[in-house]
């Protein structure tokens, strides 16, 4: 059994800024900050962790009650600025998708940074949120490592509740993992969960810089499906 796990933006979307862009009125709205610190790096991290420094960049107390007051604010103003934006879905993804579900020993989830309430506006948008059965996401973890963690958890149980399904119990198949995504933080985090690591050049992050964290495979972007399946087959094998 193959559990493929997929990061958000830059891997099967780009939102053309609309998640920097809510963050940004998210902040003016709530907090008074004008103009957020472009010194905060997005890219490959939680949305907690984001808002988080954020929050400590600016002054704001870094609270869990300012933390929920945000969360309460950010999802409608994503829902909002997501189709003044013109993202698009990446090459290759519906595609791989589509032959992933044919497949009865893959199992098809999420590892994001994203809060899942803002993966799903996302997916949404675009139209493949309910492609994923499962995830992980950045709701309460700061660390990209613990969001895979719970990512795994979440895979382990609905590939679990597939097999009692199908044969009323579990057939005690090992579970394997691939992860795919577009920055070193994605290749590390699969790392620490003993996962294949499958790294896409579709968010801008430098040839080289992928390169060096040295995944077991490097595409230019989701279009190049046989050698993902080569990947999960050698797994399922």
């Amino acid at each position: 059994m193959a559990t493929v796990l997929f990061d958000i933006d830059g891997t099967l979307i780009h939102t053309a800024g609309a998640g920097h862009r809510a963050f940004a009125d998210t902040f003016r709205t709530l907090f008074g900050i004008e103009k957020i610190s472009s010194d905060v790096r997005f890219a490959g991290r939680s949305d907690r962790a984001i808002a988080e420094e954020l929050m400590a960049t600016h002054g704001v107390a870094s609270s869990s009650e300012n933390w929920l007051r945000f969360v309460k604010a950010f999802v409608p103003r994503l829902e909002e600025v997501l189709p003044q934006c013109q993202g698009t879905v990446l090459p290759g993804v519906v595609e791989l998708l589509d032959r992933l579900k044919e497949s009865e020993q893959t199992a098809i989830g999420l590892l994001t940074g994203n809060i899942a309430a803002g993966a799903q506006a996302k997916l949404s948008h675009y139209r493949l949120w309910d492609r994923f059965a499962f995830g992980g996401y950045g709701d309460d973890w700061v660390n990209r490592n613990d969001i895979a963690a719970a990512a795994l958890a979440a895979s382990r149980t609905y590939v679990a509740q597939s097999q009692d399904a199908r044969s009323g119990k579990t057939n005690g198949e090992s579970q394997r993992v691939i992860v795919i995504g577009d920055t070193p933080a994605d290749v590390e985090c699969a790392r620490s969960i003993g996962a294949v690591a499958v790294a896409v050049l579709t968010g801008g992050v430098p040839r080289e810089v992928l390169v060096a964290t040295e995944p077991d495979l490097l595409l230019d972007d989701l279009s190049e499906i046989d050698d993902i399946l080569v990947q999960i087959n050698s797994v399922t094998a």
